[in-house]
């Protein structure tokens, strides 16, 4: 049985993705990100809403978003440092869950139109979010830097590497000094690349002109 899809499509999805990203870039402590844990449960909420997911997937969803909350709870109470970094291990599992329905849905849509290519932006965003949170989180746990000379990335630096990784671009400002954040960065690249091609593939395979106009097709 699958959700019944929410008003406002990806257009509104992808509000919500870049509202969290700018609470990303200012996370500095930890009210902060306590704020962009809640604020993320409920983009992932509404994501998993207007893709329709599945019910299966919508309960275990439900045990994620009930860890994140634990998370952001204890995140409030507690300066340790192994908290903080399950606080982040939990925004990385709730970005990367999301993207899975949204491809599922999208891989059903018979024509390419608006909400297609915003929903393929948004399912990608969420990808390169959950790959920074992950950075983040491997460098509050772990016992040396992250990016050796460099030091520990703040959140914002994080996300930035992230996307510089998943678009392959490579500026070599900021280098993994070892494993396992070098083999992270090794599987984000391939995901990247290969939720680009699959994404191309579709917008070409199911392109037809003038879909973005007919009255209907955006839903």
């Amino acid at each position: 049985m699958r959700a019944p899809p929410a008003r406002g499509g990806y257009g509104a999805a992808l509000v919500m993705i870049l509202v969290t990203y700018v609470l990303a870039l200012s996370a500095e402590n930890r009210w902060m990100v306590t704020l962009l844990l809640f604020a993320q449960t409920l983009t992932v909420w509404q994501v998993l809403r207007i893709a329709g997911a599945r019910r299966g997937f919508r309960i275990a969803a439900a045990l994620v978003f009930l860890l994140a909350l634990i998370a952001a709870g204890l995140n409030l109470l507690a300066h340790a440092s192994p908290l903080v970094g399950w606080t982040f291990s939990a925004a990385s599992a709730l970005y990367l869950l999301a993207p899975v329905p949204i491809v599922r849905h999208l891989g059903r849509r018979e024509r390419v139109d608006r909400q297609t290519l915003l929903g393929a932006l948004a399912a990608y965003l969420l990808i390169g979010m959950s790959f920074g949170f992950a950075y983040e989180c491997l460098a509050v746990l772990q016992p040396g830097p992250l990016f050796g000379s460099e030091g520990d990335p703040g959140l914002a630096d994080a996300l930035f590497f992230s996307f510089v990784t998943m678009t392959t671009t490579g500026y070599g400002d900021f280098v993994p000094d070892g494993n396992p954040a070098q083999s992270l960065a090794v599987l984000e690249a391939l995901v990247g690349q290969l939720f680009l091609v699959t994404a191309v593939a579709k917008v070409v395979d199911n392109w037809r002109p003038g879909a973005w106009s007919e009255p209907g097709r955006e839903s």
